[in-house]
């Protein structure tokens, strides 16, 4: 199995999916990338589930020590996460170089209400980094997961590696991919709500501490809930028609918070860009991001409704 970072005259970026059966197709596809990236002169980060990290830290030997590495399991709980703290973040500290990073936001054990974050992001990625000089490689385990997640792989990859070589995918469609997912929320189950308009953020901070410390938050993430509680609510009142809706309730250990209005998200990578250090405002999906462990978005021109999941 061999591995490229050819560019094309249109476009520098290139964002290959890696197919492999077993740690040793799976170090076969990694390893060289990243030797040949080193040997090139370009910054090289990991950003894996931590079992793939230890894998790859392993072969690498001493050469591991001039590698980025991420425990993805952690760094890209939330994949609305993975582009503006982890890809992104690693190529604006090299400008004016190619960098290489292998990201794999993608393994078993990903729940159901994940899985649509997931694809979401490996789509976008095609839009944030486009122009720019970097490859990022893309691992997805054949064995483990299910043959839906390899078939998005092709829609959200421009090109699919494995051990018969490289190939074009002819079903890359990123775009399709992230409107594919932009799908209902389900219903939530015994949730406190509270409407609020121009008057009422006080209410809806106060309102989230409440219901959320009674969840079992508490310290500093109870702080994250609020905090994001009103930045959304501050969305719904500047953009979202002057009003929203705010729910609260318990899921499968997690804290959850949801904001819904009458706005319309159409910016695909609203949340997504590192904000710029003097930049005032329209912080508010990209905090949300940051903060939490899985961020949920539905929008459309009915209306959008962003979901925040906050581990207890």
């Amino acid at each position: 199995m061999s591995t490229t970072t050819a560019t094309t005259e249109a476009d520098p970026f290139v964002h290959p999916a890696l197919f492999y059966r077993g740690s040793g197709q799976y170090l076969q596809g990694t390893v060289p990338f990243v030797l040949g990236g080193l040997e090139a002169g370009e910054p090289v980060a990991v950003a894996v589930p931590e079992r793939n990290l230890r894998l790859i830290r392993d072969e690498l030997g001493e050469s591991a020590s001039q590698v980025r590495l991420i425990d993805m399991n952690e760094a890209g709980r939330n994949p609305g996460r993975i582009i503006p703290a982890i890809l992104t973040a690693f190529a604006d500290l090299h400008p004016g170089r190619r960098v290489r990073i292998i990201g794999e936001p993608i393994w078993a054990g990903r729940s159901a209400a994940e899985y649509p974050a997931c694809v979401q992001h490996e789509a976008l990625i095609n839009l944030a980094f486009v122009g720019r000089d970097v490859t990022i490689l893309c691992p997805y385990d054949l064995d483990g997961l299910d043959p839906e997640v390899i078939r998005d792989a092709g829609m959200t990859h421009p090109a699919i590696m494995d051990a018969s070589g490289l190939r074009i995918s002819e079903e890359y469609a990123p775009e399709y991919a992230v409107q594919a997912y932009n799908r209902p929320l389900p219903a939530p189950g015994n949730a406190a709500e509270l409407a609020f308009d121009e008057t009422g953020l006080s209410g809806v901070r106060a309102f989230a501490v409440e219901h959320a410390s009674r969840m079992g938050l508490s310290g500093t993430r109870l702080q994250d809930l609020r905090l994001i509680a009103s930045e959304l609510a501050s969305n719904s009142l500047d953009h979202g028609g002057g009003s929203g809706t705010l729910r609260l309730w318990s899921e499968d250990g997690r804290a959850v918070v949801e904001v819904s209005d009458a706005g319309h998200i159409v910016d695909l990578l609203a949340g997504r860009r590192p904000a710029a250090a003097r930049q005032q405002g329209s912080r508010g999906l990209l905090m949300t991001n940051l903060l939490s462990d899985l961020v949920r978005i539905r929008t459309g021109a009915d209306g959008t409704t962003v979901r925040a999941y906050f581990t207890v």
